[in-house]
């Protein structure tokens, strides 16, 4: 909605599937990113090499996408999975990965990277790949929480297929985007409604198909959401290579620092503390978040669109000083 307001994008299907026009719309993205927070470095507006690229291609559902669920696409966010839609236990039992592989989904991705490559050279960009209880979720519903009591046997089937798909069809993109001068070889996994689960659910259901994910890129991390971490930290610390988790602050972040001391670990904050809290409130967040996990990044995602720019400069000030040795 900030970029729709702002930059007049439109987020419709022309944008998740016309890489020229993606093209066109982040460069008035990145311009507009410059101007309105300078004092920030990521984006170089003289480096074009970020804007031909597949992230953002549908949003957080390419995956359930691909196993054939519909996409609703507004104008001003990210396109959300058609409700009437979900997998029943017939189908799920009928899954095959190689089917989805060959879907049309599948192919228009292929598509639009030839597209890019012919045009730009390098293929550029990161699929939002989500986990294999997230995509399992979007595909089943609230259902597949029963499932894993009623029904384990055939979960571990409907888990086994979609981690075959995700390890499967982000291997071929990314060697697609290697041959065309992209390093990539990285997988990071989605995990936001783990904590729907018990710890030991998770490491009986989801964690087997971590590790093989984790073993079958050269990098690898855990997104958690902005949730509490706390209980799940045992069974997360026996995945392989993880070299990035992030959390909520509610998190034992002293905890998590003292058992993953070599994981690149970053914490989301709310956007509504970001919009509602007062900046000291929000600066003793931030001293918290320094002293207990740090060094780690703060990552402040989904801002409002009704947030002041002011508001956050501010939030980059506080960041600064405290970066600094300003803490109180």
């Amino acid at each position: 909605a900030w970029y729709s307001r702002r930059c007049e994008v439109k987020f419709t299907d022309q944008w998740h599937r016309d890489p020229g026009y993606r093209y066109a719309t982040l460069k008035a993205m990145k311009s507009e990113l410059v101007r309105a927070f300078p004092q920030v470095p990521y984006w170089n507006p003289e480096d074009a090499r970020d804007l031909a690229t597949i992230s953002g291609v549908y949003g957080a559902y390419p995956i359930p996408h691909a196993f054939g669920i519909p996409l609703v696409y507004r104008e001003d966010r990210w396109p959300a999975l058609d409700p009437s839609r979900r997998l029943s236990l017939k189908e799920i039992e009928q899954l095959e990965a190689e089917k989805v592989l060959e879907s049309q989904v599948v192919e228009d991705i292929f598509r639009q990277m030839d597209i890019i490559e012919q045009q730009w050279g390098v293929i550029h960009g990161y699929l939002n790949w989500q986990g294999v209880l997230n995509n399992a979720f979007n595909l089943r519903g609230q259902e597949v929480f029963l499932d894993m009591i009623d029904k384990p046997e055939l979960v571990r089937r409907f888990f086994t297929v979609i981690a075959e798909v995700m390890i499967e069809l982000a291997s071929r993109i990314q060697e697609r985007q290697r041959a065309s001068g992209f390093d990539i070889d990285q997988f990071s996994v989605s995990n936001c409604v783990m904590n729907m689960i018990s710890p030991a659910a998770y490491a009986e259901f989801v964690r087997p198909f971590d590790i093989r994910i984790a073993r079958s890129f050269e990098r690898f991390g855990v997104h958690t959401c902005n949730w509490d971490v706390t209980p799940y930290i045992e069974v997360l610390s026996e995945l392989p290579k993880l070299g990035y988790l992030d959390m909520g602050m509610m998190s034992d972040m002293r905890r998590v620092r003292e058992t993953f001391p070599e994981t690149y670990r970053a914490v989301l904050y709310s956007p509504v503390k970001l919009q509602e809290r007062s900046l000291e409130e929000i600066r003793r967040d931030m001293e918290k978040i320094y002293n207990d996990l740090g060094p780690c990044d703060l990552v402040m995602a989904d801002i409002q669109a009704s947030t002041p720019d002011e508001r956050v400069q501010a939030l980059l000030d506080i960041c600064a000083d405290i970066e600094k040795g300003g803490q109180k």
